[in-house]
């Protein structure tokens, strides 16, 4: 007899007892489930970004592996919490070359002469700024402890490249004759801005400042912009500007301030925190202009390592600790979005 000619009664009760059955194995494999799958939602690493960051094998931003490198039991922060739902753990320390990650710590060279961005404190000893802070930050990332070698700014590079500096950290702006010899990544953004004695009793000005004496620190990009601007002087038949080039950025705004020369300009950070320091001596000229990004100065042979410290960087900006280093130096207005190598 086909089943298909079972009576309708029958038919019914199999239902009955297969349903039966089926409900009798579902409770059994529910008491067969882990603890951990019948813990409240709230406890979950699933159920909670914070919660998911904060575990030992959830997938995170390089930033959030890093901190969990160094401090396996250390919460991590929201902007942290939430880039790690997006993208793989990385180990940023394991990618430092071994030959700089061997003694815990990173060679800096870098000119404290340059404030607000790197210059020495009270003491006259210890580098501050915010450039310090940021790279402190970068530099905690990559399982690092960063130690600051003073120098003039036109060693540092050759330093970088011989290997007497690591990396160079001071205010270089990114240009096309630098990434020949090395390889730059952009962490901030500046101008060039001039200023003059409160007053401009000199009467310089921006645009035409031919027969003026101007102080700038040497090998800075300011020093190519006053030569271009004193060439457009004598090709105009007037007369040229006297360049007077300074070791370091605190004497050549010295120089204004006694009046030795007529005007100074620097990057644009450095000229406003000047002016702000000097008691109302003195005061800015004219507009920022021909912004451009900063690099870190990174040998030209460690293409790898540059992308490390980019990535230690986005790491630092997911965090917070980015603006944290801008802002008690009044120097945010300068803030980047997207650190990249040799862009």
């Amino acid at each position: 007899m086909s089943f298909r000619t079972r009576s309708p009664r029958i038919a019914l009760g199999a239902i009955v007892a297969l349903t039966m059955l089926a409900a009798a194995c579902g409770d059994d494999d529910d008491k067969a489930k882990t603890p951990a799958s019948s813990a409240p939602p709230a406890a979950s690493s699933s159920s909670s970004p914070t919660a998911s960051a904060s575990s030992s094998s959830s997938s995170s931003s390089p930033a959030a592996s890093a901190s969990s490198s160094a401090s396996p039991s250390e919460s991590t922060s929201p902007s942290e919490s939430v880039s790690s739902s997006a993208a793989p753990a990385v180990d940023l320390a394991a990618l430092v070359p071994e030959a700089i990650k061997k003694d815990g710590k990173i060679v800096v060279g870098t000119d404290a002469t340059y404030a607000p961005n790197e210059f020495l404190a009270e003491d006259g000893k210890t580098i501050q700024g915010f450039d310090i802070d940021l790279f402190n930050a970068v530099a905690a990332r990559l399982g690092l402890k960063a130690e600051y070698v003073g120098a003039p700014f036109d060693a540092i590079i050759p330093g970088v490249q011989s290997g007497k500096y690591e990396i160079g950290v001071s205010s270089f702006t990114i240009n096309d004759e630098r990434k020949k010899v090395a390889n730059m990544v952009s962490y901030f953004q500046a101008g060039t801005q001039w200023a003059v004695q409160k007053g401009n009793a000199k009467g310089v000005s921006v645009e035409d400042a031919c027969g003026k004496k101007i102080a700038v620190q040497k090998a800075t990009v300011q020093v190519d912009d006053l030569t271009a601007k004193s060439k457009a002087c004598t090709d105009a038949g007037k007369d040229k500007i006297t360049i007077d080039q300074y070791p370091g950025q605190d004497t050549a705004t010295a120089a204004v301030v006694s009046g030795k020369d007529d005007a100074v300009l620097a990057d644009s950070p450095v000229v406003a925190y000047a002016v702000s320091q000097t008691g109302g001596k003195l005061e800015l000229l004219g507009e920022i202009y021909d912004s451009a990004p900063y690099g870190y100065v990174i040998k030209q042979d460690q293409a790898d390592f540059a992308q490390v410290v980019a990535d230690a960087l986005k790491a630092v900006m997911a965090e917070g600790s980015y603006q944290g280093a801008l802002i008690p130096w009044g120097v945010e207005a300068g803030a980047i979005t997207d650190p990249a190598v040799n862009p």
